[in-house]
């Protein structure tokens, strides 16, 4: 079981935080202030969530020191949206920048992004299956009903982040970032165009399915064959 450490100052969001990630099989380990959760960063952590505006040392002055401590990726949580900071972040040594609210779904699937990019890619997690679409990762193939399929690089990319979020929704926000490598490169009429031409080819594969359904005002998730 893996253990985040949890530190923002509000009581009321960092509870929420610890629910919903107990929620979903995490240990979790909350600090209220840079101060605090350096001093309990340890071993045992797998993963940060760090909020900016912390009393005493800020969020940005204790990246450094959290990451010197023990190594593992922080995930920063703020209201902020400028370009610029989230930059400076990276710079600074954050991993992946969430934006004030967040979508819990968003939030969970990033955080599992961070810890299988910070475990290492195995052969195993190279091959992708849902229902009778198969992908191997490591060999740029994908098949839908035992048929080949001629994917773009973006196609390819955004059919195996659905594939590796079988039982969520990806939100615009986390599709971007994963496929186009952030949101200011793509819009809502690229990602678009993009699943359209993924469910024509998947379609031309097996015409009595439907794999990828949209999720309105959030994004797309892949479709269980009973439709739940």
């Amino acid at each position: 079981m893996k253990t985040i450490l949890i530190i923002e100052d509000d009581a009321e969001i960092n509870h929420m935080l610890s629910v919903l990630l107990n929620k979903h099989g995490y240990t979790t380990v909350s600090a209220y202030s840079g101060t605090e959760g350096i001093l309990v960063h340890s071993a045992e952590i797998d993963l940060v969530l760090l909020d900016l505006m912390l009393p005493g040392r800020s969020g940005e002055e204790i990246i450094a020191d959290l990451k010197k401590k023990h190594n593992v990726p922080v995930i920063v949580l703020s209201a902020v949206c400028d370009v610029r900071k989230k930059v400076d972040l990276f710079a600074l040594g954050a991993d992946d920048y969430v934006t004030k609210p967040f979508h819990n779904d968003e939030l969970i699937a990033r955080i599992e992004a961070r810890l299988r990019g910070a475990s290492g890619e195995t052969e195993a997690s190279k091959r992708l299956a849902f229902r009778d679409i198969e992908i191997d990762k490591s060999n740029f193939e994908a098949k839908c009903a035992g048929r080949q399929m001629e994917l773009s690089k973006h196609e390819f990319d955004l059919l195996c982040l659905l594939l590796e979020n079988p039982n969520r929704t990806c939100t615009k926000s986390i599709i971007y970032d994963h496929v186009w490598d952030d949101e200011n490169s793509a819009d809502d009429n690229t990602l678009n165009v993009h699943i359209s031409k993924l469910r024509k080819k998947l379609k031309e594969c097996n015409p009595e399915a439907e794999y990828i359904e949209t999720v309105w005002g959030i994004g797309y998730r892949m479709k269980k064959e009973n439709g739940d």
